[in-house]
């Protein structure tokens, strides 16, 4: 098993290539949209999704030691209408094929993506997690409508219709995800990319009043069959898992761990609709236990901390993730001690 760090995109510096090296990575898994910017600059991210920009990046990242594992999440501004199944579907899906023939010709070998209207919704920040350390929760929140323009909690039109969007039944939505994986799978299977889904976060039937694809395990069975393939994999998220009303994620490492493409390795504690994310070793998994599944199960791959509480110093992001990272890189080690 590798360790990686997530970097989101105005962390992806030599920096903190630098940092992931030192505490111990060897993969990186870029978020490359900028989820500040309202609404959503296209032109900025027809840029940063471009092969100049993908190999800029993978060169930075080798120079100081590091792979460029993954991306993780299409901008919203790429893909609205396939997932809204809008008029522009067609033309976006183009645009999605050629990010991945340029991951193809790059050299990054997975695709994380999360096929959600709603997204991940509902966090807020609150001292919940060991020693009043601030991190995000999610408490039952009410559901307010989403509004037209917006996917994935982020305006990509910036003249956008009065209104709410329109509902649509879980049925709507898993046709749509057909047609994406019909249209993506093959150019992927072409340039050597896997498509790793992630399952839905809060995951809850509905959010507020959309269907959702993945909100309990068995659902991630009903994604792999759709288009198997061996290119269609699981942005596997343990605390996601555990947050599922149905399931036991010890269950679900064991039936999906040779469809993995990478872990998101987080700890939670409670379930919806209401749960905090917590310190590694604090929350409801046994993280130990997931990680001696893994190992039974021959897994490989890479795994990131994600998510993390912020602790209480003057780099209180670089702390949480250097406590994770130190945790997983001993208990891994340990591990595979036992042999």
């Amino acid at each position: 098993m590798k360790l990686g760090l997530g970097l989101y995109q105005r962390m992806l510096t030599k920096e903190n290539f630098r940092f992931a090296k030192q505490v111990g990575c060897t993969h990186i898994v870029a978020h490359l949209t900028d989820y500040h910017t309202v609404p959503l600059d296209l032109d900025l991210h027809d840029k940063v999704y471009s092969l100049e920009n993908l190999q800029r990046l993978k060169r930075e990242m080798n120079e100081e030691g590091v792979e460029f594992h993954a991306i993780e999440n299409f901008c919203p501004a790429h893909w609205y209408d396939v997932l809204l199944d809008g008029p522009k579907k067609q033309e976006q899906m183009e645009r999605l094929k050629s990010i991945v023939r340029n991951m193809g010709e790059v050299g990054i070998p997975v695709l994380g993506y999360n096929f959600s209207i709603a997204g991940v919704w509902g966090l807020t920040e609150e001292h919940a997690a060991r020693g009043k350390a601030r991190t995000a929760v999610f408490h039952n929140p009410e559901h307010t409508p989403i509004p037209m323009g917006t996917v994935w909690n982020m305006q990509y039109d910036f003249q956008p219709a009065e209104g709410h969007l329109q509902k649509i039944t879980a049925e709507d939505l898993w046709s749509r995800l057909d047609y994406f994986l019909g249209e993506l799978l093959p150019v992927a299977e072409e340039a050597g990319v896997i498509l790793a889904a992630h399952p839905d976060d809060p995951p809850l039937k509905e959010v507020r009043g959309h269907s959702r694809l993945v909100y309990k395990p068995e659902l991630f069975q009903k994604l792999l069959d759709l288009h198997p393939s061996k290119n269609s994999r699981l942005e596997f998220c343990l605390g996601t898992i555990q947050e599922m009303a149905d399931g036991d994620v010890y269950e679900a490492i064991e039936k999906y761990a040779d469809s993995i493409g990478y872990i998101h390795f987080r700890n939670v504690r409670g379930k919806v609709p209401h749960y905090d994310e917590v310190f590694v070793d604090e929350g409801d998994i046994d993280m130990i236990k997931a990680l001696r599944i893994l190992k039974e199960r021959n897994y490989e791959g890479v795994l990131i901390p994600d998510h993390t509480p912020a602790t209480e110093c003057d780099a209180p992001w670089h702390a949480g993730m250097a406590y994770a990272l130190g945790y997983m890189k001993a208990a891994i080690s340990s591990l595979e001690r036992d042999k």
